[in-house]
C-alpha cells in the first residue's frame, strides 16, 4: 500500500528554513518518495489554514519506507535546524 506524508508548514524565518531545506534536499527521494505537490495555500475554501501556509504532499511505496525517511539520522538533523523557524504538521496516510 502506498503512503503519503502530508506537511503543513508555517515559516517564520525563511533564512532559518532554507538551512532545513538545503540538509533535505533529495532525502525523501532517496527512500523512494515522489513529491506530489508542494506549495502555498492559495485560498482557504473552509477552516481557518492561513493563506501562504505551504503544503507538501510526498509518495512513498510503503509506510516502512515513509518512516525510514522520517527516523532517518539525516531527517533528524535537518529537522532540528527548522526549530524556531517554522511551525510543521506531518501527517502519515495510507492508500
Amino acid at each position: 500500500m502506498a503512503a503519503y506524508i502530508v506537511a503543513t508548514v508555517r515559516i517564520s524565518d525563511p533564512d532559518r528554513f532554507a538551512e532545513y531545506g538545503k540538509g533535505i534536499a533529495g532525502l525523501s527521494e532517496s527512500f523512494g518518495g515522489v513529491a506530489i505537490v508542494k506549495g502555498p495555500v492559495a485560498e482557504v475554501l473552509e477552516g481557518h489554514s492561513p493563506v501562504g501556509e505551504r503544503v507538501v504532499v510526498t509518495r512513498f511505496e510503503n509506510v516502512e519506507a515513509a518512516r525510514a525517511y522520517i527516523a532517518s539520522d539525516q531527517y533528524r538533523a535537518a529537522a532540528a535546524l527548522r526549530e524556531g523557524a517554522a511551525e510543521v504538521e506531518m501527517r502519515l496516510l495510507v492508500d
